[in-house]
């Protein structure tokens, strides 16, 4: 099957991307990656013995990541709709985020250990069309906001991927009325032309 211009625009950009080549250098599962190690060498996110949740893992870049961050003392959990492979320091979970069943298996793996913070790269299908992509992006990132309600400890952190647009606000205010700093941040890896914008909330106060 011939390949259509869209389809080859992408696969030279993809495969000439400086993250990507840097990525495959350093034997990093994602140029993903390079968007939490910015964002963690900025704000000093993860340390030695920390519990990180990595909701939306695949392939695993952020709990590569994390778990080098963390070390053998601490714990990294992460979850996804596809298969990961496993990765030293990890563990990975398949499922739905939006089932029950899932969400109690995410539970008994932490194993009631308090997290410090949950990660969430999760992103939805995107078919193109705003008014379809952004609320579903905001939806994932509504559940990640409840799951920290469950796991999260007092003054534990979350750093989550959001689609702009219509609904985002209304979000942002929620995730600021439970914790006591928000920032928006846009690493260097997230491609310019990308609604993508991340959500880091620091100093978890609870409902």
């Amino acid at each position: 099957m011939a390949r259509t211009k869209s389809s080859q625009s992408w696969l030279k950009e993809h495969f000439s991307d400086p993250y990507w080549l840097q990525a495959q250098k350093e034997g990093y599962r994602s140029r993903a990656t390079y968007k939490l190690k910015e964002l963690d060498e900025k704000e000093r996110l993860l340390k030695p013995g920390m519990v990180v949740a990595d909701l939306g893992a695949a392939p695993g870049g952020w709990s590569q990541w994390a778990a080098k961050k963390v070390g053998e003392q601490g714990l990294v959990v992460g979850l996804d709709l596809l298969p990961i492979v496993d990765l030293e320091g990890c563990i990975f979970l398949q499922g739905d985020f939006r089932e029950e069943a899932v969400l109690q298996q995410l539970l008994a793996t932490l194993d009631q250990r308090p997290v410090d913070i949950i990660l969430s790269d999760m992103a939805p299908n995107t078919s193109g069309i705003p008014a379809v992509d952004v609320p579903r992006s905001i939806y994932l990132s509504e559940l990640a906001l409840e799951f920290a309600g469950l796991v999260l400890k007092p003054g534990g952190d979350l750093l989550i991927k959001v689609f702009q647009g219509s609904g985002f606000d209304a979000f942002l205010k929620d995730v600021r009325s439970v914790f006591t700093k928000v920032q928006l941040k846009k690493p260097k890896a997230s491609r310019d032309r990308s609604v993508e914008i991340y959500v880091l909330a620091r100093g978890y106060r609870g409902r």
